[in-house]
């Protein structure tokens, strides 16, 4: 292990060194919260795509693949086509009406307390969710690739988390986004060689392949080998609620990712709205890449490495590394270990400073201070105990659920509160004249409120084996589930949407219907956005 433990810390050290470089060059509001908005279109598109790669992409899908087969692809799926809701519905008008949050666009016309309230509040819930899921597949991978050094996954929860506050705390959004086009290539590079490998063992032949796949053996509950068909669905949503579960999670998925306050953020680090759909189209194609390339990832290890090999090593999310170190030996498991490592960091720093951006700017000077910053970089010191504060929380939740929850699951969860709270106001709020701050408010409050407690109801923490819950809090969580589907987006889409049309209906506010037109304008036009800071 000491070739993957030089390669972890040869990663750690660029890391740091280009958190050192962003800091010097992060001085002021502009360019901590937005990168002096001078990000290129390919760079952005990378970055984007290396925000949005994340643990749960190369870690978990693999892991429900390489154990659920073609059901777990169904996440890849829903991963990939998400893009196409963030293309077509807001990357241009967030671009041009925001400055540094979600909350900026629905400020714009909006009364900016109650609505910045709400939707700071969203923001760290949805982040907290989605980080606690990459902070479980560092301290799993971490403590893996460690054992033999005596690393606990606990204390590598916590040397994850102190890095990332570190990358977020001194370096800002021009740090975050040049971790995460590294980590994008890395991780590209390391999918595309696995990929080859394992068509490699099967001859390049696709036949010999997906005959492998059709004839996965693994030891069954009973002890007696099993031999499945992971080409044909059912062995992750079978009846009664198997497909009203799938159908949950593709909506929560596909509306999820133009909510996800990480990855709206992104676009503010452009010039103009222009390079914002640039950079889509370059993460487009990138995701597309990498989602098709999960496919040879997780039926590789289903046939290769094995089932049984897999949960005797650390679980599903292991799977990929494990497939590395069948085919390529203890050098190439290294690389790959280091490249999840890398897409963990990246992805954690891009959700720590959004929350930061958004408790800072949104909450503590738009709420709190009703938009007055009452000393020169306020804004970004209150940014920075933020980061503090939700990396502490992540590390502490990590710890408590364990190893082995599957941290794509975990995701999916974030996703379905995204859907359910941020999308509907985002969307009615551009494209609805008669939509107001009530509405705005009731649609987060009914989505956040909805999405959350069908979660806690539901399989996902309620049963005899929780799949999101492991480690010491199991016991405490054995109950019969109120609610039978795993992903709430089915209903808690619905009902943010619900909340957000009737609470509109409850009055009128001529003075947000006045401004539609000044907001249509400017968002798809760009006239009066923010522009890049001059260099």
């Amino acid at each position: 292990m000491t070739t993957s433990l030089l390669m972890f810390l040869a990663f750690v050290a660029v890391t740091l060194g280009i958190t050192y470089w962003a800091a010097r060059r992060s001085t002021g509001t502009s360019a901590y919260f937005a990168a002096g908005r001078s990000i290129k279109g390919w760079q952005n598109g990378v970055a984007v795509a290396g925000d949005y790669m994340s643990a749960a992409s190369f870690l978990g899908i693999a892991g429900i693949i390489a154990f659920q087969g073609y059901d777990g692809f169904m996440y890849s799926v829903g991963f990939l086509v998400a893009y196409l809701t963030v293309l077509l519905v807001v990357a241009e008008p967030l671009r041009n009406a925001g400055k540094y949050t979600m909350a900026d666009v629905l400020a714009y016309r909006l009364k900016p307390r109650p609505v910045r309230a709400m939707a700071s509040l969203s923001t760290l819930t949805v982040s907290t969710f989605y980080m606690i899921a990459q902070m479980v597949g560092a301290g799993a991978l971490v403590s893996l690739l460690l054992k033999d050094s005596g690393v606990t996954y606990q204390s590598a929860v916590i040397g994850v988390g102190i890095l990332m506050i570190v990358y977020v705390v001194f370096g800002g959004m021009l740090a975050t986004t040049w971790v995460q086009i590294v980590k994008a290539i890395l991780l590209m590079a390391g999918t595309i060689l696995l990929s080859v490998l394992v068509m490699a063992h099967f001859g390049f032949s696709f036949a010999a392949f997906f005959d492998a796949v059709a004839h996965v053996t693994y030891t069954g509950a009973d002890g007696r080998p099993v031999t499945q068909d992971f080409l044909q669905p059912g062995l992750r949503y079978r009846p009664p609620y198997g497909a009203l579960d799938l159908l949950s999670l593709g909506m929560a998925l596909v509306f999820g990712t133009a909510g996800l306050p990480h990855i709206l953020v992104r676009f503010y680090t452009v010039p103009d709205a222009k390079t914002a759909r640039a950079s889509v189209v370059w993460a487009m194609a990138i995701i597309g890449v990498f989602y098709i390339l999960t496919t040879f990832l997780g039926f590789g290890a289903a046939t290769i490495v094995g089932r049984d090999a897999i949960a005797r090593n650390g679980g599903t999310n292991m799977s990929a590394p494990l497939l590395a170190q069948a085919l390529g030996g203890d050098v190439f498991f290294g690389f790959v270990a280091a490249i999840a490592f890398a897409t963990i960091l990246a992805v954690v720093a891009g959700l720590t400073i959004s929350a930061s951006t958004s408790f800072a700017h949104d909450f503590w000077t738009n709420v709190i201070h009703r938009g007055v910053e009452r000393a020169p970089g306020e804004e970004v010191r209150v940014a920075r105990v933020t980061a503090f504060v939700v990396g502490g929380v992540s590390i502490v939740i990590a710890i408590v659920l364990g190893p082995a929850a599957n941290v794509a699951f975990l995701v999916a969860l974030a996703f379905a509160v995204a859907a359910s709270a941020n999308l509907p106001v985002i969307v009615l709020s551009l494209f609805w004249r008669r939509f107001n701050t009530r509405g705005a408010v009731a649609g987060l409050g009914t989505g956040l409120l909805a999405s959350i407690v069908l979660i806690l109801l539901s399989p996902s923490i309620m049963s005899v084996d929780p799949p999101a819950v492991t480690g010491a809090a199991r016991h405490l969580i054995q109950a019969d589930p109120v609610f039978p589907l795993e992903n709430p987006g089915i209903l808690s889409i619905p009902l943010g949407f619900l909340g957000a049309f009737l609470g509109a209906l409850t009055g009128r506010e001529p003075s947000a219907e006045a401004k539609y037109t000044e907001l249509t304008v400017r968002a798809n036009t760009g006239l009066g956005a923010e522009k890049a800071t001059p260099h």
